[in-house]
């Protein structure tokens, strides 16, 4: 199994990459910002459930096969890509009435589902399960499968208290701008779209 040693050195660098704001991090801001803090911490636990989705396919090697095959990443990464756009163009287009107290609601299931395809359909995470988790797997302390899952979870773990922080902030802050629902709404179109640029322009390495 992965020895004490190793294990710490990857949970203070998974620390330190979850305190970097990302994408998942804006993403989460948005929902927050938009619907309140109930939203926020439904996203922010389906980002999360999407990061098991990435944790099983690192560990039955599907990462690799992705990262090998220009077709199946081009397709990971356009789904991803027009995922983020189809939420920004809803955003900039949405006709509810501007002069409610509150931006219409969805529900918090839906919220949920569209944090596990967001970062499901990330082709970054992908990547980072390929590039970062096997610097730390063994493969003469154990099964490498169950080295990645433990990882994988770890790093879910930090990624998750993290983006709990965003979620709480940001639906703070969204019940105190609640009266311009017009500009959080063009506000989350603008980071959903940026997120949807930044996806375009991913590179595979």
């Amino acid at each position: 199994m992965i020895s004490p040693t190793t294990y710490l050195l990857f949970a203070a660098a998974s620390l330190g990459l979850v305190l970097i704001p990302g994408p998942n991090h804006l993403y989460i801001t948005a929902r927050g910002l938009a619907q309140g803090r109930a939203a926020g911490l439904a996203s922010a636990f389906g980002v999360e459930a999407g990061t098991l989705v990435h944790i099983a396919a690192a560990a039955a090697g599907l990462s690799y096969v992705i990262s090998r095959s220009a077709t199946l990443f081009a397709v990971v990464k356009w789904a991803g890509v027009a995922y983020l756009g189809y939420l920004a163009f809803r955003a900039f287009t949405s006709k509810e009435d501007e002069t409610a107290q509150e931006p219409p609601r969805q529900p918090l299931r839906q919220v949920f589902l569209e944090g596990v395809l967001v970062n499901v359909l990330n082709p970054k995470v992908t990547l980072f399960f390929l590039a970062f988790l096997p610097q730390f797997v063994d493969p003469s302390a154990g099964a490498p499968a169950l080295q990645v899952v433990v990882l994988g979870l770890t790093l879910l773990v930090l990624g998750l208290i993290s983006d709990v922080v965003y979620a709480v902030a940001a639906g703070a802050l969204g019940r105190r701008l609640v009266r311009g629902a017009r500009a959080l709404r063009y506000a989350s179109g603008v980071i959903y779209l940026g997120l949807g640029v930044a996806a375009a322009f991913a590179g595979r390495r």
